[in-house]
């Protein structure tokens, strides 16, 4: 096997490695509130999971741009309060779009021209189009050092307070989410995304 030790590698080459080693990722598509100025922002992350079920628990890693915090990440510490979206062929144009880079008193909603719904436990507002989403609130907040004591990475710890799911998405009676109904998009390296496919079942050993 070819043998790279992290100690001679880049950020890039260590990014490179992680993004195209742990694939598929969800997309956590998040709009937070920019108490500054008062606007919506929106924008996609992909170092993104779930931490907890006995709180609903998820963990977003929100990688600095040369040590610059990001407008999520800002806000996210500033309200404590979140929308995560998750993204499936009918949004993933518009999430694809909400990556461009944007002042932060401009709003990546209005630029993109997307409807939004209110909230009911947080003050930011949802997507509307997003099949499902998640209100939520900051439970733990990690920065990340580097070995010199600089800001890397500001990780949370999210605490979920509601579920949104569309209908037909999801089994009411069994209170599944339909994996193949919501087909939801992964993200891998690069420019590349993926749909989950050749679903099957492989059961536990007691």
């Amino acid at each position: 096997m070819l043998h790279y030790s992290t100690k001679h590698l880049s950020a890039k080459q260590s990014y490179k490695f992680l993004s195209g080693s742990i694939i598929p990722r969800p997309i956590a598509w998040v709009t937070t509130l920019n108490k500054a100025h008062d606007t919506v922002n929106a924008a996609p992350f992909s170092f993104f999971n779930a931490a907890a079920s006995d709180i609903p628990l998820v963990t977003l890693s929100i990688l600095r741009r040369n040590g610059e915090i990001k407008d999520t990440a800002r806000n996210i510490i500033e309200t404590n309060e979140l929308v995560i979206h998750l993204v499936n062929d009918q949004v993933v144009e518009s999430m694809n779009q909400t990556a461009a880079s944007l002042k932060s008193d401009q709003s990546e909603i209005i630029v993109n021209k997307l409807d939004t719904t209110t909230s009911k436990t947080v003050k930011v507002p949802g997507i509307t189009a997003a099949p499902i989403r998640m209100e939520a609130r900051l439970h733990q907040y990690v920065p990340v050092k580097n070995h010199d004591d600089q800001i890397i990475t500001d990780l949370f710890i999210i605490e979920i307070t509601d579920f949104y799911f569309d209908e037909a998405v999801f089994d009411q009676e069994s209170e599944y989410i339909l994996p193949e109904t919501f087909n939801p998009i992964a993200r891998l390296a690069g420019n590349t995304y993926a749909h989950i496919s050749n679903l099957f079942d492989l059961k536990r050993p007691n």
